[in-house]
């Protein structure tokens, strides 16, 4: 037993000198293992309960047939994209993710610009997902009361008002109680998985078949788009949204052992089985169907919910089955909102958002960011009242500006690290350790644009004359996960290829002719983000966001020499 508890404290101890060496001291508590990290990216997926709510989209796009073969499309690429952020992570697992991968791999010119955008960009995607998965949680609950009510008139701010009881209880969980979230993303891990084989018997045993023509070979065109090929690409986005923010277990580093091993292997394990799950679900709600007309023009909102009711018949079982949805949805939603603080955050400390100096503050008792859960929560709040004026405007816009966020988020480093891995400026950890002082692929560990001895002072520190710490810069080499070679080359420029195909479509509206209702305003969202971080860059931004800070503690450790730089 002891030695156990030696071992944990030597990892913990790496742990804590990994984030020294990205310039950060360790603030947060290390509370998850890989066991209960696995747990977190499996339900943060939820792809096969995602499938459930998406799949229309996709149905009206593409059909059927679109469906099947978009899902692999959408799977196997997918997974490049996340092998891609994986070897960034293990490269440096830091909670900040993109915008830190950003700075550390840019031109010396672009970092610090390019680094705070996508900032914006990914605390922007998180924001508007916790959105999404709560909105999606409080409409399966008024979907549920109006098939068991028939008489029941649902209105558009009574989804607006459920969704905010979802965020309540994401907030109570993160905040009064964080200590239990590893227990309960593992019992979520079990739930998934029990709840993925009930509901694939009930729909096996119950549903009425269809034949496989009507799954592999039946294409729809509900949108009304010239030609099918059109139609396929725009449902395509259903597909694409059902494996959207991975990289969960990324803004997670410092709360996570063995961050630069177990982060890898929570993405890509989770891909892989939550992917197998997905497909699964998808062929047996293809197969088992029923009357599609009734399907999609269901009251409920939620074709799934209506091929539930198809299949047994009474409002207890599919409300049964419903809730083992709605339960799974809702933990997602608590683990994103957990993610979305974590990425607020770490931009707050290193003054990349307004009020930077408020929302940095951990809570001493718990180690939680309470000040980011609340800003977060509430700008999610927020937007779910969108819901309110138009129903297809959330679902539509929102999801693809999730999607735009973090596919903007995720192309910029990767497109860096293809260009420096083609380059060979990436060493092998080996090659660091060995020779560290004439590695010439390895930048400094820090940087400042003040001369040696110079201070500047911050000017919303209270404390006049503090100096501005240096400006991390984690030397280019590899984790303990990477692809090598010309096969990690290759996938690195297919998972660009890709990124730019899913954002060029996440802008297009879901039908034709377009108007004002069908109109996809994620363009002018994401754009007004984008045009809002450069505008505010250029008014303060510039002058206090230096790029990712090493914090004062690990300056001082630095510069005794208990920590050599990277």
């Amino acid at each position: 037993m002891g030695e156990t508890a030696a071992e944990r404290n030597s990892e913990r101890n790496a742990d804590s000198d990994i984030l020294a060496l990205l310039g950060k001291k360790q603030v947060l508590k290390r509370r998850f293992g890989l066991i209960s990290i696995f747990g977190f990216a499996m339900a943060e997926l939820i792809t096969w309960e995602t499938v459930l709510a998406l799949f229309s989209q996709g149905l009206n796009n593409g059909g059927p047939a679109g469906l099947v073969y978009g899902f692999l499309i959408a799977w196997l690429s997918t997974i490049s994209v996340y092998t891609v952020i994986s070897e960034l992570a293990s490269m440096a697992p830091i909670a900040g993710g993109q915008y830190y991968w950003v700075y550390m791999l840019a031109p010396v010119r672009y970092k610090k610009f390019s680094s705070y955008i996508i900032g914006w960009l990914t605390s922007l995607a998180w924001i508007a997902t916790v959105a999404t998965e709560s909105m999606f949680a409080g409409t399966i609950i008024r979907g549920l009361i109006i098939l068991d009510y028939p008489d029941y008139e649902p209105k558009q701010w009574q989804g607006t008002l459920l969704a905010w009881l979802v965020i309540a209880l994401a907030v109570f969980i993160n905040v009064i109680i964080p200590g239990l979230l590893p227990k309960f993303e593992t019992f979520i891990l079990v739930f998934h998985c029990a709840g993925f084989i009930a509901i694939m018997a009930v729909l096996w045993v119950y549903s009425p078949h269809g034949s496989a023509a009507s799954v592999f070979t039946t294409s729809l065109n509900e949108g009304g788009w010239p030609t099918q090929g059109l139609s396929y690409c725009v449902g395509f986005l259903g597909n694409v949204a059902t494996f959207v923010g991975a990289d969960a277990s990324v803004h997670m580093a410092e709360e996570i052992s063995n961050a630069a091993i177990n982060i890898p292997r929570a993405i890509c394990g989770s891909m892989i089985f939550n992917g197998l799950l997905g497909f699964a679900m998808m062929l047996t709600v293809l197969f088992c169907i029923g009357d599609l007309e009734s399907v999609l023009s269901t009251k409920t909102g939620f074709p799934f919910i209506q091929i539930f009711y198809d299949s047994v018949g009474n409002f207890a079982g599919v409300t049964s089955m419903g809730a083992v949805v709605l339960a799974l949805t809702w933990a997602c939603a608590i683990g994103i909102t957990t993610t979305a603080s974590r990425m607020t955050w770490s931009f707050a400390r290193d003054r990349g958002t307004p009020f930077s100096h408020i929302l940095s503050k951990v809570e001493p008792r718990t180690q939680v960011p309470v000040v980011a859960v609340s800003a977060i929560t509430i700008f999610s709040a927020l937007l779910t009242l969108i819901y309110v004026g138009s129903a297809t405007a959330l679902f539509n816009d929102v999801i693809s500006l999730t999607i735009t966020g973090f596919y903007g988020s995720y192309f910029l480093p990767a497109a860096f690290l293809l260009y420096h891995r083609i380059k060979g400026h990436v060493a092998s950890q080996k090659d660091v350790s060995s020779n560290p002082a004439t590695d010439k692929t390895n930048e400094p560990a820090k940087e400042s644009k003040y001369g040696e001895g110079e201070k500047a002072t911050d000017p919303n520190d209270t404390n006049a004359g503090t100096p501005i710490v240096e400006v991390a810069q984690a030397a280019l080499s590899w984790g303990p996960f990477r692809i090598p070679g010309i096969l990690g080359i290759i996938n690195n420029a297919y998972a660009c290829v890709y990124m730019i195909f899913v954002i060029f479509w996440s802008f297009w509206p879901p039908e034709t002719p377009v108007d004002a209702t069908t109109m996809n305003y994620s363009v002018v969202v994401t754009g007004g983000v984008i045009i809002f971080s450069i505008t505010w860059y250029w008014i303060r931004g510039r002058k206090e966001y230096e790029g990712p800070l090493i914090d004062d503690e690990v300056k001082a450790v630095m510069r005794m020499g208990s920590i050599a730089p990277i």
